[in-house]
């Protein structure tokens, strides 16, 4: 297993039990623990109402995704709009089913779309990480691309997103040239994506025990280590009170804090593998950001 910073039991997100699948862990936001990867609700629990789906899990999600939609929103549960943090494997495992199904518009930055609009495949991920038998097994994992077609969207250029009032979303590269987190300023809620996670994905232990630590993004498939520290120091200096992550339980309070601003000191000795395959270009200019494209040794 890899060395990273412990959170504490008193650092989870203290959540409650609505009968529907999820664990909500503030009044209009829940999330829902698929084998490795977390999907999340946005909205108020209610027959009828508005609400948004960030995120959809593996390609076995389907059945899951929408029972808890139905309790919670009912029986003709529909979102107004599918969001997604990034185009991996297991984030975008049922979006074409259910956008198809919902008839909903998905919305992804613009550097994510050739990853989702049947363009571009990712790099292939790095399996001498270090870690465990997930990182080992990387090279089997999907890299896409998938084919969206007219319903991906771009996320609109005022940094706000679609049917969540009160959120902006942030570009937060990386572990993938187009990630984002979602942040809402009012309660200093932080949907993170894999910017960073609160539990390891290297090895099946971490993946099954889900043991609560502040760790970097996913090491197997994170190509560009200086953009993910960049993002990583910019989450922090937010002070986030609650976060959710693409993989791990939610977490919240002084503890996450110190956790989170301890990664981003020591981003190189927490996240980085040693003898990754992937090195860094020069940097480009996107969107007024510096971004470094990787590129593969060997």
């Amino acid at each position: 297993m890899t060395v990273q910073i412990p959170l504490s039991e008193i650092d989870r997100a203290r959540h409650e039990d609505l009968g529907d699948g999820a664990w909500t862990i503030a009044p209009d936001l829940a999330y829902l623990r698929l084998s490795i990867v977390n999907v999340v609700f946005f909205g108020m629990p209610g027959d009828h109402a508005e609400w948004v789906l960030i995120d959809t899990g593996l390609p076995t999600s389907r059945s899951s995704i929408v029972g808890v939609a139905r309790s919670r929103f009912g029986s003709d549960a529909r979102p107004s709009a599918i969001i997604l943090t990034h185009g991996h494997f297991d984030h975008v495992g049922t979006v074409l089913e259910l956008a198809k199904m919902w008839d909903v518009p998905v919305y992804a930055h613009p550097d994510e779309h050739p990853y989702l609009d049947g363009t571009a495949s990712y790099p292939p991920p790095d399996p001498w990480v270090g870690g465990g038998l997930m990182a080992l097994l990387s090279p089997l994992f999907p890299c896409g691309p998938i084919d969206l077609d007219t319903r991906l969207k771009p996320l609109p250029d005022d940094r706000s997103v679609p049917g969540m009032p009160g959120w902006q979303w942030l570009h937060t590269p990386g572990h993938a040239p187009g990630h984002i987190s979602l942040w809402r300023e009012a309660d200093r809620a932080l949907i993170a994506g894999d910017a960073f996670i609160t539990t390891g994905q290297e090895s099946a232990y971490e993946v099954a025990v889900q043991q609560l630590e502040m760790h970097g993004p996913p090491r197997y498939f994170t190509p560009d280590w200086e953009a993910a520290e960049g993002s990583v120091r910019e989450l922090a200096a937010l002070k986030p009170e609650l976060v959710i992550s693409g993989h791990g339980a939610a977490a919240t309070g002084a503890g996450m804090r110190q956790g989170l601003d301890r990664l981003a000191e020591q981003f190189d000795h927490f996240a980085v593998p040693a003898g990754s395959k992937y090195v860094r270009k020069p940097a480009t200019v996107r969107n007024g950001r510096a971004y470094q494209m990787p590129y593969r040794t060997g």
